[in-house]
């Protein structure tokens, strides 16, 4: 169970780092394999996009969301040890 819920979140962690490096190369937003990075990582990225401004042109989401995402499979992780 606990490798599941860490392989989930590297996961996540990796569509998120592959969308910001996505972000600074010109791609087809309609190419499928993009297009499921961005259906997946947007759901995550848009609550912090909203919290957080852009500073001159440069999106500071992405680092909030790695790091709500480590804090998010600690604590689960956590949660899972105590049951289990």
């Amino acid at each position: 169970m606990i490798l599941f819920v860490n392989l989930a979140f590297q996961l996540l962690i990796y569509l998120v780092i592959g969308r910001c490096i996505l972000s600074f190369i010109k791609h087809n937003p309609y190419q499928p394999i993009i297009k499921f990075i961005y259906d997946i990582t947007e759901p995550v990225m848009a609550p912090f996009r909203k919290i957080i401004p852009n500073a001159g042109g440069i999106d500071f989401s992405p680092i909030l969301v790695i790091l709500a995402l480590s804090l998010a499979q600690k604590l689960i992780n956590d949660l899972l040890l105590m049951i289990l």
